[in-house]
């Protein structure tokens, strides 16, 4: 049996092979091939235990994945490619794939929104009472709200920043953007172990000059950008499990009384994440 002539626990490794992206004739004819120098495909059927039919196109998949190299001599042979090699660029171009397809996805997604959020406007019959607040309570939408007011900010962005994030102000791309074209970008940040990463991140945004300063704590989450739009975000006092709902908001008044807030809190802050005066600071 192949067990007995690869010498490993060929159950186990079958199964965890599909787990990587093989189907379940690859994987055993793999494992075969990892036994033995070279092989012919037909030999490879009786061996593997896969249809004598179906062998060409799994040996063509396991080329194609990157598993099995084809050996021409008098006749066409496979032989197995080395699992250290094999299994990692298998997953890289997995990885790549993914990527493609999500930006993809993402690219006709946003065009979709667009469309749709004028179809949804025209059907709604005019703006209401209350269309400049919004409650959501979704991450991944409160991150779409915030992504996309961060790309279009013009002049000013200030942010309270703590933890858990829908996006962490400190590892976003837009802010880096934002300042490079000219945004006045200042961020509070929740005093904290920071790692080393963050670290750099935060000298990287200084020198951009992007302002960073921290409180020992802060009473919620805010972005405000351009001082008329953002987020307020409030931990839910409903739920068991700790969880964030934001207000968006499109407001000029209520958007300058935020920025009023963050100034207070911001002439209070510290640059040094571990002075005594961040450890001291409280709510106003």
């Amino acid at each position: 049996m192949a067990a007995d002539s690869i010498g490993m626990d060929y159950e186990k490794y079958w199964r965890r092979l599909q787990q990587v992206g093989l189907n379940a004739y690859e994987a055993r004819s793999y494992l075969v091939l990892m036994g033995h120098p070279r092989f012919k495909a037909l030999e490879l059927a009786a061996r593997a235990r896969v249809p004598r039919q179906k062998i060409y196109e799994v040996l063509d998949s396991l080329v194609d994945k990157g598993f099995a190299q084809v050996i021409q001599e008098k006749t066409k042979l496979f032989s197995a490619v080395e699992p250290g090699l094999a299994i990692p660029a298998y997953l890289e171009r997995q990885r790549e794939a993914m990527e493609r397809q999500l930006e993809e996805q993402r690219r006709m997604g946003l065009s979709l929104a667009e469309e749709l959020k004028r179809v949804y406007a025209a059907a709604q019959g005019g703006t209401g009472t209350l269309d400049y607040l919004r409650i959501v309570g979704d991450p991944a939408q409160i991150a779409v709200h915030y992504r996309s007011m961060l790309e279009s900010v013009e002049r000013r962005y200030v942010e309270f920043s703590r933890p858990p994030y829908a996006v962490d102000p400190l590892d976003e791309r837009l802010v880096k953007q934002a300042a490079e074209r000219g945004v006045s970008c200042r961020i509070l940040q929740e005093a904290g172990p920071t790692d080393e990463q963050h670290r750099q991140r935060i000298e990287e945004y200084r020198g951009l000059g992007i302002g960073v300063r921290f409180v020992a704590s802060l009473p919620m989450k805010l972005a405000v950008f351009d001082g008329k739009q953002g987020l307020v975000s409030l931990l839910d006092p409903v739920r068991t499990r700790p969880a964030w709902t934001a207000v968006v908001f499109d407001h000029a008044s209520f958007g300058e009384a935020m920025e009023t807030l963050f100034e207070e809190w911001w002439e209070r802050a510290s640059e040094d994440n571990a002075s005594p005066q961040v450890q001291q600071l409280g709510a106003p």
